[in-house]
């Protein structure tokens, strides 16, 4: 079982890796040959998910060696990377996700809002954050549990009352605004396209617009994908979450 596990976390951790170097890859080129530095944000994103697999590196070579059982400190700061560079890809999501609803609020100022300095600092920002989170643990020793010769893995190490604490003060929040966001990007979309099929009936521009129907259909699809895809994700971690609060002895891993 040990290492069927560790297969699939060696698979997941190399494909993770790999889409996302190529990714980063694809969107230096784009933003040199665009300037557009909104792109960063995705970028970011891509960075944020290629150290996610990097840090699963550690778990995959965890199950194919002996039993490890390091020091409380070695596996807190271990487990912290983890912590951040999830939450660094979480935080990424919604930059996105608040650059593109920018894009679409106020596309004739986008260029002049959307700097080089201000990408950066809230880059640096999301970073802070992300390290915040992570690292929480390290300096509220409340958040550790005394774990003696036991494997280390997330839920052996750190308290219920910090998953708790992260799930309601970021898991949550970043939940809700992607969701609004995405929703209200879907609401000006759709009133910008009206606006569109106003002109065009009045004469003022040619051609036949598409169905309004089926184009409101294909934005809810595309919004519906990506809250699911958000959602689903995270999904399972969240159910574990809280197996492991409500009954720690219930816990496999």
């Amino acid at each position: 079982a040990s290492s069927a596990l560790g297969a699939i976390l060696a698979v997941l951790a190399s494909l993770i890796i790999t889409a996302n170097v190529l990714v980063a890859i694809a969107l230096l080129y784009l933003i040199q040959k665009s300037g557009s530095k909104g792109l960063y944000f995705v970028l970011n994103l891509a960075v944020a998910d290629a150290m996610v697999g990097f840090t699963v590196t550690g778990l995959v070579m965890d199950e194919f060696s002996q039993p490890f059982y390091p020091p409380q400190i070695f596996c807190v700061l271990r487990m912290a990377f983890v912590t951040s560079s999830s939450a660094a890809s979480i935080l990424s999501l919604i930059l996105v996700a608040c650059d593109r609803h920018l894009a679409i609020r106020k596309p004739f100022h986008y260029f002049q809002l959307v700097t080089g300095l201000r990408v950066a600092v809230r880059l640096v920002g999301l970073w802070l954050v992300a390290a915040i989170i992570g690292f929480l643990p390290v300096f509220i020793p409340g958040f550790q549990k005394i774990s003696i010769h036991e494997k280390c893995s997330f839920f052996r190490v750190f308290h219920p009352a910090y998953v708790f604490t992260v799930f309601c003060v970021g898991f949550f929040p970043a939940l809700f605004l992607f969701i609004y966001l995405y929703c209200n990007i879907l609401k000006i979309a759709s009133v910008h396209v009206q606006h569109i099929r106003e002109v065009e009936h009045a004469g003022l521009v040619g051609g036949c617009p598409p169905s309004r129907t089926t184009s409101d259909m294909k934005a809810m699809r595309t919004v519906a994908v990506l809250i699911g895809c958000f959602t689903l994700s995270w999904l399972p971690f969240f159910i574990a979450s809280i197996v492991q609060m409500v009954c720690p002895e219930c816990f496999p891993y």
